[in-house]
């Protein structure tokens, strides 16, 4: 068998700890259970989904001969990953990042795909294979065994006629569909609701975080919506979501120009729906950037920020962490970071050394909201 070396892989520009690896166990088995039906895939049969940042997609070419693999990677951060990664094994011509659309599958014969952590994402997925690849395709979807659940066999199963389980290795197992359901009637995306509270209508798409529903955190943040850099003319959604946060900016506060930020390509499509549906698209400035990084130093006199505490399943406080560091550089001198964190996660010392003076403005029983003024 050919040589690969998986350790050469790096999860840069993503966040990096000695406890965060760039393949586990996960991306091992899937790669093993697949290897007869990736030998045998022609160029352009192949498409990965999930990959976190390349171990799959490079594997099947340099230890199993796929060629031409496209891959869909929601964060933007794996996309830079594999990119760098593909460009250091020598392998970037054999692989090519795609949206979540009919091009990345038509045709495939081979899929393989991490298990994202919602149903809804996994439904997307499902649907979109079932729909537009090769009948004869095998989806093989794999993740650690105590975060999958039975709720994933049923969402493959409303799509596919045989849905198995491998046994399980190293703590993971995957979940092989095979003979995709002619008549299978899959969701309609994005998913639409309105929330009466906010008067507000929000659209979803599959991996966008919270679904089509406001969380408990973003909704207790705008309640200190008046208090937010009342003079500000240039504001940023950091980490947008499915764009509650500049939707309700945008409509409340005519006058200010509203930047949405995310690196979930998810996000970036329920964000801009959401903005459409509630007339403010032309008011929102819609990206998918990694931290920021597209923004001038200085050019922000507000972020409103909803920080996630999860990398990948892992709880980890790095990703918040980089999203301070961002914040604190795009915002002008006496700019605002307003934000919102469960209490027990203690993020007071890292605003105020990244940001600037922290002041909390709400709390309640689980989460408290701060602001935080750019030196």
């Amino acid at each position: 068998m050919p040589s690969f070396d998986f350790d050469a892989l790096r999860r840069f520009p993503d966040v990096e700890a000695p406890d965060l690896v760039a393949v586990d166990a996960t991306d091992r088995l899937l790669l093993d259970e697949a290897a007869t039906a990736l030998a045998e895939a022609g160029p352009g049969e192949v498409a990965v989904i999930g990959d976190h940042y390349g171990a799959i997609a490079l594997g099947a070419v340099a230890l199993h001969g796929a060629r031409a693999v496209r891959v869909h990677q929601d964060a933007l951060s794996g996309e830079l990953a594999l990119a760098r990664n593909a460009q250091v094994a020598g392998l970037d011509g054999e692989v090519r990042s795609l949206p979540l659309d009919v091009a990345l599958t038509r045709g495939a014969r081979v899929v393989l795909a991490q298990l994202p952590r919602s149903l809804d994402a996994l439904d997307e997925i499902a649907g979109l294979v079932a729909r537009t690849a090769e009948p004869d395709v095998v989806l093989l979807a794999g993740g650690r065994v105590k975060h999958m659940t039975r709720g994933m066999n049923d969402v493959l199963a409303r799509y596919f006629e045989d849905v198995s389980a491998t046994l399980g290795r190293q703590k993971s197992r995957a979940l092989v569909a095979r003979s995709p359901r002619a008549d299978a009637a899959g969701r309609s995306w994005p998913v639409r609701a309105h929330d009466d509270a906010l008067d507000l209508e929000i659209r979803s798409f599959g991996a966008a975080f919270a679904g089509a529903r406001v969380d408990v955190g973003t909704r207790f943040l705008l309640e200190s919506l008046p208090r937010m850099a009342p003079e500000a003319r240039v504001a940023l959604d950091l980490g947008s979501g499915t764009g509650v946060i500049a939707t309700v900016l945008a409509r409340s506060r005519p006058g200010l120009r509203v930047i949405a930020s995310d690196q979930s390509a998810s996000a970036v499509d329920s964000t801009r729906a959401t903005a459409e549906a509630n007339g403010v698209a032309e008011r929102i400035e819609v990206v998918r950037d990694d931290a920021a990084s597209a923004l001038a130093d200085g050019s922000v006199d507000l972020v409103v920020l909803n920080p996630p505490f999860h990398i990948g399943n892992a709880v980890h406080g790095g990703i918040a962490e980089k999203l301070f560091v961002a914040a604190g550089r795009v915002l002008v001198p006496g700019g605002e970071l307003w934000t919102v964190w469960n209490s027990g996660l203690r993020y007071r010392d890292t605003l105020e050394r990244h940001v600037g003076p922290t002041e909390q403005i709400a709390r309640n029983a689980t989460f408290t909201v701060t602001v935080s003024r750019r030196r």
